[in-house]
């Protein structure tokens, strides 16, 4: 039950949302461009990613300085609903704003 509950209030903001279906469709992006393409702030996407992180739902890898995310794979049936409704939406998504410092 607790698993629901927390999976529940991760697909309860639009933004978080927006941020899982970003990384589900480009496989693994970093905080800035997240930013650039929903136009968010950083605090706020960190505090986003953070939450899903702890529900664990993404992990992260470090290269440098830059930290990208990717969608973890689970094997749990209610998570994998969710990201099927996602996955529907994903050609309606902007985008990616690609982070030109990062590649520079």
């Amino acid at each position: 039950m607790k698993r629901i509950v927390q999976l529940s209030k991760i697909f309860s903001d639009s933004n978080r949302v927006k941020i899982l279906a970003l990384i589900l469709r480009d496989k693994e992006i970093c905080v800035c461009e997240i930013c650039d393409t929903l136009q968010l702030s950083q605090p706020l996407v960190s505090r986003h990613l953070k939450q899903m992180r702890e529900a664990d739902i993404l992990d992260s890898r470090q290269a440098g300085k830059w930290v990208t995310y990717f969608l973890k794979e689970r094997n749990d049936p209610f998570l994998q609903c969710c990201i099927a409704e996602i996955r529907k939406e994903l050609p309606s998504l902007p985008k990616l704003a690609v982070c030109k410092t990062k590649y520079c």
